[in-house]
């Protein structure tokens, strides 16, 4: 099978093919250094012309010294950035004919282009704080208070939803950023970093409606006249803002991956929490090699819980998998809580809640881990922007009218809010979350806050729907299955009233990995130092992600297939019951948390914007 990109890809091979694949390609590699070195080179590289020159990020098995720089420029190379942090490598600009002699290296672990990052939000009501129950945390008094949420995106804007001030600071390396914000004046409720250029603030227009949807206080929206106010999921985080993304939404790896590592450095300064990446690329290998996924895990590792949008390429149909198979990165890596996007309908409640078409779905491309790991609210989101940002002028359609949240308000646009679609907006949302959770209660781990939101995520969705592109008129099939929505629909409420507590350990709340096994049944199986089975289970009491005992027999020892029924085709099921389509479905036991009778009704609607 190919990828919409051509490349040939393995999908659902049995577990003893993989076995004896591995074996043959490890007898290879050790008998011919020139394909152990070819191995450290991302499939992207391997076939570039040979002449000319490459941006390239290096992973080395620990931190990059002047020595390893200068064995760079001996290639005839050049340092664009050093990540030696907890990242352990740099950017670099080499010659492609160079590659294969770096590769050689002992301390080179894997050499991947310096890829072009992008905002995930695509272009163009609300009711999301509603639907995933924030009201109730605001009336415990939680609003995350004390949380450092960094933000790295294409920057935040000064607007009066988003009082608090902002201080830019010229982006420097990891090891002297600390140094260099110390002497600012740095307010304890925000600042700002700049990967790209000298100030921090946004001309693209997306990491302010992040930040809005994230920390938004609602003060455009609550004066006398005012009958709707869009305040955030948490308006008391410390914003931390690290801008880089451009003014085109556009950024490289070693961009994103500079300012993690400076949310790291920052991590006790500022009490930073949560890392909000409402940004992705293709995955063009491994998480395992990837360099922004190696990145998030850092972070993780750090203790900071890392929150990725899924990607917006649901509808991409071009490998034959009918939009399955697209989480992009580093939303592909098991250790980060990757969030889908849904569509509220513009209703109030969450029961007539639908995935929106375009959210990327699991398993992921080159692992099959699944995900995403939960869904929030990304279509026709209001939140914040300013009038001459690059997605205002490029779409001043979005801008809301006065009406919308005024009494005997205009038709004229508002001058503070704005409407996007995209995992971009849901993304925030669950950071926002996480923010509350670890307000609530600051000893959680990162680990512990997944496992949380996940097992307590609404599972009485819609099965299946038909949606509508209001814009094109083309429809598409969309169900609530694990590939889709993962563990279910953020619910504030819930997460903050469950005491259930998984394992503290770095690791235990890792995604899990899809598969075959030898009779075609679709199984899953622990990731690295995740438990699905046994005395000590994550997310429930034994059982897997919940507190009901799902109908499943043990298939080889480690993997649990849910449910009675088989894989027929290109369906998976998890459950009794069978569609005809290529999607997988709960069917009646209902995976990661309380079973519940899901509803069997069809909906059909239109603005399913992209």
């Amino acid at each position: 099978m190919k990828d919409s990109q051509g490349r040939s890809f393995i999908w659902g091979r049995k577990p003893l093919e993989f076995c004896v694949l591995i074996l043959t390609l490890i007898a290879l590699l050790n008998a011919d250094p020139a394909r152990a070195a070819q191995s450290k080179i991302s499939s992207d590289l391997a076939g570039a012309n040979t002449s000319g020159q490459v941006d390239v990020i290096v992973q080395y098995t620990q931190t990059p010294t002047a020595a390893f720089h200068q064995k760079v420029l001996n290639l005839g190379g050049a340092l664009k950035r050093d990540l030696g942090g907890q990242f352990k490598g740099a950017a670099y600009t080499v010659p492609i004919s160079a590659l294969q002699e770096l590769a050689s290296d002992p301390n080179v672990v894997y050499i991947s282009p310096d890829r072009l990052v992008h905002s995930t939000g695509s272009w163009v009501n609300d009711y999301h704080t509603g639907t995933v129950m924030a009201p109730s945390a605001w009336a415990m008094g939680l609003n995350g208070a004390g949380i450092g949420v960094a933000v790295i995106d294409s920057g935040i804007a000064s607007v009066a939803d988003l009082r608090a001030p902002v201080y830019s600071q010229n982006f420097v390396p990891v090891s002297s950023v600390t140094t260099a914000l110390s002497s600012a004046a740095v307010s304890s409720t925000a600042i700002s970093v700049s990967a790209v250029s000298s100030s921090a603030n946004d001309l693209y227009g997306h990491g302010t409606h992040v930040a809005g949807i994230l920390a938004g206080d609602g003060y455009s929206s609550s004066a006398s006249n005012d009958f709707y106010t869009f305040e955030g999921i948490a308006p008391g985080v410390n914003l931390i803002n690290l801008r880089a993304l451009d003014q085109n939404g556009n950024g490289t790896d070693s961009q994103v991956i500079a300012a993690i590592e400076t949310a790291i450095q920052l991590q006790s300064k500022y009490n930073i929490r949560v890392i909000n990446l409402s940004l992705g690329r293709g995955a063009f290998e491994s998480y395992t090699q990837d360099p922004l996924c190696q990145a998030v895990e850092q972070a993780w590792k750090a203790g900071i819980v890392v929150v990725v949008a899924a990607g917006n390429d649901g509808r991409n149909y071009a490998a034959g998998t009918s939009g399955y198979g697209t989480i992009t990165s580093p939303g592909n890596d098991p250790y980060a809580i990757t969030v889908g996007a849904m569509n509220t309908m513009g209703t109030p409640s969450r029961n007539d809640d639908v995935p929106a078409s375009y959210s990327s779905k699991g398993p992921t491309l080159w692992d099959q881990v699944v995900k995403p790991d939960l869904v929030a609210p990304g279509n026709l989101v209001i939140s914040l922007y300013t009038s001459k940002d690059t997605l205002n002028l490029e779409y001043p359609g979005n801008e809301i009218p006065y009406s919308l949240y005024q009494m005997n308000g205009s038709s004229s646009s508002s001058s503070a809010y704005f409407i996007l679609s995209g995992t971009s907006m849901a993304t925030p949302m669950v950071s926002g979350a996480a923010a509350l959770l670890l307000q609530q209660n600051p000893a959680l781990t990162p680990d512990q806050i997944k496992a949380r939101l996940m097992s307590t995520a609404f599972k009485n969705l819609v099965p299946e729907a038909t949606v509508t592109d209001s814009t094109t008129g083309q429809s598409f099939n969309v169900q609530a299955d694990i590939f889709t929505v993962g563990a279910g629909y953020l619910d504030i409420n819930a997460a903050l009233s469950s005491t259930a507590l998984a394992p503290a350990a770095v690791g235990s709340a890792m995604s899990p990995t899809a598969a075959v096994d030898n009779s075609g049944n679709i199984v899953v199986t622990a990731n690295g130092n995740s438990i699905l089975g046994g005395n000590s289970v994550i997310w429930g009491t034994s059982v897997i992600w919940g507190t009901s005992v799902l109908d499943g027999v043990d298939v080889s020892g480690n993997s649990v297939i849910w449910g009675t029924s088989s894989l027929l085709g290109e369906s998976v099921i998890w459950g009794t019951s069978t569609v005809d389509s290529n999607s997988v479905i709960w069917g009646t036991s209902v995976i990661w948390g309380t079973a519940t009778e899901t509803p069997d009704s069809q909906v059909g609607f239109i603005a399913d914007i992209p």
